[in-house]
């Protein structure tokens, strides 16, 4: 890294040997441990038909270790991951030099693509001497020396293009990456790592972050989370935007204010980049559901849940992974990993749980409507679902969920139960403390909620609260975005009915297109909504979410619910209805 980086990720360009049959997809760096393994390297994900992939994959093992060899990193590893229609091939790099660890990746296949396809390709010799002189100008020994006397003294480091950091939070430090301090010239007795959860899952891990997050301030400590809202330490927003990814986690805990951080981890971050450290105090994934699948050759809910359960590969060596005992493919993943789990349930029969008290391990279930948790010696009430906000009585049989596993989380990263308490009892559905999570509002004697929901498994873990509330009428508001597939948009929809309602209001999300006309999706929202019984008289159409939900409330009458699944003018919505709020 002794250039400035955009010149060194631009520095060679590798002809790849490319047809209709075989094709490189995407290269990218991995910072940190991911789906794939625990290191950093670099990652080629290779599309393909007509071929087998174990041949292909025989192929990459066989020039990437030519290819590693000749540049001196005899030492570095190997590995591939199948899946329907492709590979993904990496290699693992010094930390110092993972753009020419894309370059090297490249090289490797560049002749792998040549010997599939049965065409000349490049010098060796010739490519092998650019990607050393490549290397040359990007390494940074310094870097490793300190990397290397950091896992000494058992500290957790963070490095990015620019700056690197040495432990987490109140006890960090932070250099620039081309004017790094002698080893020796460090104050290591003044670094160390503070408490860092992190929190991935299909659904409810904002909520869960949040929630957990707010637990740690009720005890006392300066906390803060990362989320794909913003990133926040104790009241002050540090920046807005979808930081679930490994650069909000590194502008979080490189604050020296902080005591205790809570990480949003998102599926894209973990394929993209892997996660951002290796010593977090504790992780939970809430669960596993149909998204985004066919993304990093991530197509199915099982290969879903393997990438969501690697977070276990940034734990620290005493780390604990809180998982949701209900979920069959959380249960069926953990099985294949040898970490110390901690179970929630709402089933105090479930098998992971009754096991887990049995052998005196710490765990977390519901006794009818009470939140019960147990530190491996005793068990204590913590509080009834009642007088949980978000519960919304027990209606919200997600969010009774979140609050058992922030509680669980919690007691890993050592929170007392009181404040977990003072936690739940205070963290409400609005937009202060949860945005976008069935955020409530009363207009003209109605009862309106607002959320993000967006996939089946959220849309009908809402709706199966919203049936819980009586009302006279009932509306619900959808939209979704162009680059879901028809049976997608099918799903979401039949989720949305599910609350029985008597106005479905259809709108578009012109921003939103990605590839679809204007209309293509609000005729497939209008389509299902037939099948499924309501008329014509019952369908609306809205041009915008804030189109549609000024619908909405023009036709609210006392005791109507309305629930408003709002993906785009968020704001503008909120804005609405604080307006026309009693």
């Amino acid at each position: 890294m002794t250039e400035h980086a955009d010149i060194i990720e631009e520095a060679l360009e590798i002809r790849i040997p490319t047809s209709e049959r075989l094709v490189l997809n995407d290269t990218r760096r991995l910072t940190g441990p991911g789906l794939l393994w625990d290191y950093p390297g670099a990652v080629l994900d290779v599309l393909f038909r007509d071929f087998d992939a174990n041949i292909v994959i025989s192929a990459w093992h066989g020039q990437a270790r030519r290819v590693l060899d000749a540049i001196g990193w005899a030492e570095q590893r190997i590995t591939s991951r199948a899946y329907e229609g492709g590979v993904s091939l990496a290699i693992s790099a010094p930390m110092d030099q993972l753009y020419s660890a894309t370059f090297a990746a490249q090289t490797a296949w560049h002749f792998c693509a040549a010997r599939l396809l049965k065409v000349d390709a490049g010098d060796f010799d010739t490519m092998i001497a650019d990607l050393t002189s490549l290397m040359t100008r990007e390494a940074n020994p310094r870097l490793l020396d300190l990397i290397k006397r950091a896992e000494a003294h058992g500290v957790g480091f963070l490095v990015d293009d620019d700056v690197f950091s040495l432990g987490y939070g109140k006890a960090s430090s932070s250099w620039p990456v081309l004017d790094l301090p002698k080893p020796d010239a460090v104050n290591w007795s003044k670094l160390a790592d503070i408490p860092v959860a992190m929190i991935t899952g299909t659904n409810g891990k904002t909520t869960t972050t949040r929630l957990a997050c707010a637990m740690a301030r009720a005890a006392g400590k300066i906390a803060g989370l990362t989320s794909t809202d913003m990133v926040s330490v104790g009241d002050n927003i540090l920046d807005r935007g979808d930081y679930s990814g490994p650069g909000g986690a590194r502008l979080l805990l490189r604050d020296r204010r902080l005591e205790m951080a809570y990480l949003e981890v998102a599926r894209g971050g973990i394929l993209r980049r892997g996660l951002p450290l290796t010593h977090a105090r504790a992780a939970l994934v809430t669960n596993v559901a149909a998204d985004h699948l066919g993304q990093f050759g991530i197509n199915t809910v099982e290969e879903l849940a393997t990438t969501k359960l690697a977070v276990h590969r940034a734990l620290g060596a005493d780390g604990i992974l809180v998982l949701n005992a209900d979920d069959a493919l959380v249960v069926a993943e953990a099985a294949n990993l040898a970490v110390d789990i901690h179970w929630f349930s709402l089933d105090p029969e479930n098998t992971n749980i009754a096991r887990a008290r049995a052998h005196n391990r710490p765990c977390g279930w519901l006794d009818g409507t009470t939140l019960m948790l147990f530190d491996g010696v005793q068990s204590q009430a913590i509080l009834d679902v009642d007088e949980i906000p978000i519960t919304m009585k027990g209606a919200a049989r997600y969010n009774v969920r979140n609050a058992l596993g922030a509680a669980c989380l919690s007691q890993a990263m050592g929170v007392g139960i009181d404040a977990m308490r003072t936690g739940l009892r205070h963290f409400q559905n609005d937009p202060k403390d949860n945005p976008g999570r069935c955020n409530e509002f009363v207009v003209k004697g109605a009862r309106v909620f607002v959320d993000f929901a967006h996939n089946p498994h959220s849309i009908e873990a809402v709706t199966s609260a919203m049936r819980a509330i009586p009302a006279k009428r009932r509306f619900v508001m959808l939209s979704h975005a162009g680059d879901r597939s028809d049976q997608d948009i099918v799903d979401v929809t039949a989720s949305a009915l599910a609350m029985n309602p008597d106005h479905l209001i259809a709108s578009e999300l012109s921003e939103h297109l990605r590839g679809r006309n204007e209309g293509d999706v609000t005729r497939l929202i209008i389509k299902v909504a037939r099948s499924r019984g309501l008329n014509d008289d019952q369908i609306l159409h809205a041009s915008s979410p804030a189109d549609g939900a000024a619908q909405i409330l023009d036709r609210l009458q006392e005791g109507d619910l309305a629930l408003l699944l709002v993906l785009s003018e968020r704001d503008a919505i909120f804005e609405m209805l604080e307006k026309q709020a009693m």
